[in-house]
């Protein structure tokens, strides 16, 4: 054949290319259609409103300077600069950036560089003739590569959209470890004032206790009392004081803990603690908000984990389809290294490549349909989720309100006690009256000096838990900026 018509050949071919291609892709389109018939998700999402919700104020986002605290307001700042658990969940929304960044990249041109040289022995009995076979010769290449994925089926789209869910889905995550975070630290440190105000009381008790001892001694040596009552009063003291060591004790593991939270050890040691009545009391919600679904980070994370397993499935599908891409080179090839830059070392090549899934022993569809169970579980998870935030939210009502109640009555209670108490004792002191009616008496004050402290500890608790249940101060349009930062 003549060397010009062999030339002329790869032109003419080339120009049959995209009719090819578009016969192929026909073709692989029909054959595609086998099959993912039948494979469609189960769980249906739970409707977005919340029965009897009201229009309510949303959370500040640096809530906790409303208890009017120095010392929680710097627990907190040092809890958000330095906690591991927030640092790492600030970590997994880094990796999830970049793996966005990764499912982009699948959808944009590549183009790649290739450089090689190499000494070798060219075989005497193979394609090429003497001298060149047999011998000893110098080969390089140098040339560009391209290839483009042609998304003709989004499959590459729908990955990319999956990964922006999941990045979505991590900062929704940051913004709910962060929430969390402050919530924890403000309830520890209203747990460590709990335990300080007992401990107050434990003291005062154990003074009250040793005073009366005195009276009862005094009593026994007047002949007004018996051992009977000095044992009583004697064995009350070493239960005072045991129980004095067990508020040390738990003290100590509080402010351990705090400490951990914080991220600092004993960080929560210097603290000087107030009392809890010296707390302001942070105003909140009467009535779970309707704008609930947009306070909560998680249930935003869990939506957006949602859309990301949807975006799954649609990928999985045109994994079906064929794949389609462009690809070619151009660059200098020579035998002979002098040779690599002169005319005729040139060679260059561009066309279609084509896979095309026509046989694959079900490998696709058990694919999608761990896919589309991995949709069904995220649209649970988001139910679950949704169904918590709301109990969560009327829990923490019911709790504060009740608590306001008891509050009322606990207050009329230790007055009623207190009453009883002082005259209890001073019967005792006069003589009219035995040593087992003020026992009791004191039996009954402080059972409510004890509940006094723990329910304003756990107004406080109550308040923060509201807090976080509301949302902690998490706004929804955090999550929208990494849509826009990922295109």
């Amino acid at each position: 054949m003549p060397l010009k018509s062999i030339s002329a050949m790869p032109r003419v071919a080339f120009l049959h290319v995209p009719r090819l291609a578009l016969a192929a892709v026909a073709l692989a389109s029909l054959a595609a259609c086998a099959n993912f018939s039948g494979i469609t998700p189960q769980a249906q999402m739970q409707p977005a409103t919340v029965a009897g919700a009201s229009d309510v104020a949303a959370v500040d986002a640096e809530w906790w300077h409303g208890f009017a605290d120095p010392q929680l307001d710097r627990l907190v700042t040092q809890a958000l600069d330095g906690s591991p658990s927030l640092k790492l969940a600030q970590a997994r929304l880094r990796r999830a950036q970049a793996a966005t960044d990764g499912a982009r990249s699948a959808t944009l041109p590549q183009v790649g560089a290739d450089v090689e040289g190499m000494r070798q022995l060219y075989t005497a009995n193979g394609l090429y003739p003497a001298p060149l076979g047999g011998g000893i010769y110098n080969s390089g290449t140098a040339q560009l590569t391209a290839g483009w994925e042609l998304d003709f089926f989004g499959k590459n789209r729908a990955a990319l959209d999956a990964a922006l869910g999941q990045a979505k889905a991590a900062q929704a995550d940051t913004q709910a470890a962060r929430v969390l975070l402050v919530s924890q630290v403000a309830r520890s440190y209203f747990q460590l004032l709990r335990l300080n105000g007992q401990l107050e009381l434990a003291n005062r008790t154990l003074a009250q206790r040793s005073e009366l001892l005195s009276l009862v001694r005094d009593r026994v040596n007047a002949g007004l009392d018996t051992r009977l009552e000095l044992n009583q009063s004697q064995g009350s003291l070493p239960e005072a004081r045991q129980q004095i060591e067990a508020l040390n004790e738990q003290i100590a593991l509080a402010r351990n803990g705090l400490s951990a939270l914080v991220g600092q050890p004993n960080a929560a040691d210097a603290l000087v603690l107030p009392a809890l009545s010296a707390i302001k009391a942070a105003a909140n919600a009467q009535a779970i908000p309707a704008d609930l679904l947009g306070r909560r980070a998680d249930i935003a994370a869990a939506r957006w984990r949602v859309a990301a397993a949807g975006a799954d499935v649609s990928s999985a599908k045109a994994q079906f389809y064929p794949d389609i891409n462009l690809v070619g080179f151009a660059g200098f090839s020579s035998i002979g290294l002098g040779n690599l830059l002169h005319a005729g070392s040139e060679q260059w090549g561009i066309g279609p490549a084509i896979h095309l899934p026509i046989f694959d022993a079900g490998r696709l569809r058990a694919g999608l349909k761990v896919k589309t169970a991995d949709l069904d579980a995220a649209v649970e998870s988001y139910n679950a989720a949704l169904i918590d935030a709301v109990r969560d939210v009327a829990d923490q009502l019911t709790s504060q309100q009740s608590i306001v109640r008891q509050q009322t009555e606990q207050r009329a209670a230790q007055q009623a006690a207190e009453a009883a108490y002082e005259i209890a004792v001073q019967r005792y002191s006069a003589g009219l009256g035995n040593y087992l009616n003020v026992l009791t008496s004191e039996t009954a004050v402080l059972a409510q000096r004890r509940l006094q402290v723990d329910l304003a500890a756990r107004a406080l608790d109550t308040q923060v838990a509201l807090v976080r249940s509301l949302g902690g101060g998490y706004s929804a349009s955090a999550t929208e900026s990494i849509a826009s930062s990922a295109y």
